[in-house]
């Protein structure tokens, strides 16, 4: 289900790059969606989950059904009221947060100030919304209904793609048609959700009560790992902010490269950690030391396994991926040459991204939130120095490459903490499965430098010609990794947790 949604959200940016390339619009409408986007990630999907999933687990695992459902109508209701009230105070404000999120706009361009404060306006009731949908999809993933919210997203996908492509052409400017799509999807993703907590009995009316003790709890724990969780999407917003003093199509560059460069960050990554957060908590609660140990080993040695032959594949073929996906319309040569740059960037720090999401649970599943805070505050540290140095010789690039350094100090000083409070101990074989990876990602590695064409080949083709080439090359580089772990003694045995 999360593979889909991926594989819609990148339809869903061919559709927006075709319309809208990276135009002055194009920017106004991914800073836009960006700003609700990014507190919807540090609040409901970051922060919150991360607070909420161990003590709703701690709750399932030794209270009643009742004291569960109490739990979830107080959560309901008190994080309700406080979504209503940051809504309605931003969009009255949305002129205000445009210019502290992209004050290049507001000091240099004031049209794109303009259009994005208006299209805030429309797209920031969306966080409200989705946060709700987040709080459902995390009590459905810790009773084991993982399907359910891994394809919501798919409907945000639909409700964009049918905005652009259906009612653009009803607008004075048809960029407001992905504004308004944000907001239906919005309503469609919650209203989706909430049959199946019906039927595990956890629908509830939400009740505003701040006093409740699992609600002091999840708050106590959710105002550090604020921090915690959700350094990588601050860092990313901090590029958002320094790309809207560069020259115009910045933003827009970063946005395609950093979405291809999540591509496997949500396909992988995310599942993975979105499987593993109930499981840790669970066996933290049963007190199974060794269990949660192997739990996290299990999800280190899938995320090497899956996000090193991705980093490496989308450093090779930064270009060609960008030319096949969205070099149609509206995106330029010069689009696609800059953004290529910022994907090679951020395609270095797809296993830094993926780790992150794996090693953070380990922490917040015993309920420790204090330590990835003092950790995710030396990482922004870092970034935001390296994003002054590095943003005056590379530009946009730079910004891409002083993220991804950030989120590799942040993932090794996760890993250390583990390692140092003595919740993580290496299971045997990790020299034989990294000799097994690294053979097969330098076989992998030839193969696609020997079989990719030059660059000027895949602009002169057509569309499917570049769709024939680039899924061959996929297809034979995947073959080669698989076939040399194959060869050198993987089993099917070995991948399960």
């Amino acid at each position: 289900m999360t593979l889909l949604s991926r594989i819609l959200g990148l339809v869903r940016d061919v559709v927006v790059a075709s319309h809208f390339g990276a135009s002055g619009s194009a920017d106004a409408f991914f800073v836009a969606f960006k700003i609700p986007n990014f507190l919807r990630r540090l609040f409901a999907e970051g922060a919150f989950s991360q607070a909420f999933v161990p003590v709703l687990s701690e709750y399932r695992t030794q209270r009643t059904l009742f004291d569960v459902q109490l739990l979830v109508a107080r959560v309901a209701g008190s994080l309700g009221s406080v979504l209503i009230c940051i809504t309605v105070l931003s969009v009255v404000a949305a002129p205000v947060l445009t210019a502290i999120f992209a004050p290049g706009f507001y000091m240099h361009d004031s049209e794109r100030y303009e259009l994005a404060s208006e299209m805030l306006r429309i797209t920031f009731p969306y966080l409200g919304l989705i946060s709700m949908t987040a709080f459902a999809g995390a009590i459905l993933n810790s009773y084991e209904r993982f399907a359910v919210p891994a394809f919501t997203p798919v409907l945000l996908n639909l409700c964009l793609i049918g905005a652009t492509l259906l009612f653009s052409e009803w607008f004075e400017r048809p960029v407001f048609a992905l504004a308004w799509g944000v907001l239906v999807a919005g309503f469609v993703q919650l209203a989706f959700q909430l049959p199946f907590l019906w039927r595990i009995r956890l629908l509830p009316g939400p009740v505003v009560d701040f006093s409740h003790p699992g609600v002091k709890k999840i708050m106590t724990l959710m105002l550090p790992a604020l921090f915690g969780v959700s350094v990588a999407q601050v860092n990313l917003l901090l590029d958002t902010v320094l790309a809207s003093f560069l020259q115009m199509g910045s933003v827009s560059w970063l946005y395609y490269s950093d979405r291809l460069s999540e591509l496997p960050l949500g396909v992988f990554g995310i599942a993975i950690a979105t499987v593993i957060l109930p499981a840790l908590s669970r066996k933290h609660a049963e007190k199974s030391l060794d269990q949660f140990s192997h739990t996290l080993d299990w999800a280190l040695r899938m995320v090497l396994l899956i996000g090193l032959p991705a980093a490496l594949a989308l450093v090779l073929l930064a270009e060609p991926l960008l030319i096949t996906l969205f070099h149609y319309g509206a995106l330029t040569e010069r689009d696609v040459d800059m953004a290529s740059g910022s994907l090679q960037a951020y395609g270095c720090g797809v296993l830094a991204f993926m780790l992150i999401k794996v090693l953070a649970p380990g922490f917040f599943a015993r309920q420790d939130t204090r330590t990835p805070v003092r950790i995710a505050v030396i990482a922004m540290a870092v970034n935001m120095v390296l994003n002054l140095i590095l943003i005056w010789p590379l530009a946009h690039v730079g910004l891409a490459l002083a993220t991804t350094l950030s989120a590799f100090l942040n993932a090794g000083l996760l890993l250390r903490g583990l390692l140092r409070e003595g919740v993580f101990h290496w299971q045997p074989g990790w020299g034989l499965w990294l000799l097994r990876l690294g053979s097969a990602n330098l076989v992998m590695v030839a193969l696609l430098l020997y079989l990719s064409p030059a660059v000027v080949q895949w602009f002169d083709w057509g569309l499917v010609d570049r769709v024939w080439q680039m899924s061959l090359l996929v297809l034979l580089g995947a073959g080669a990794y698989a076939a040399v772990l194959l060869l050198t003694g993987l089993r099917l045995r070995h991948l399960r947790a």
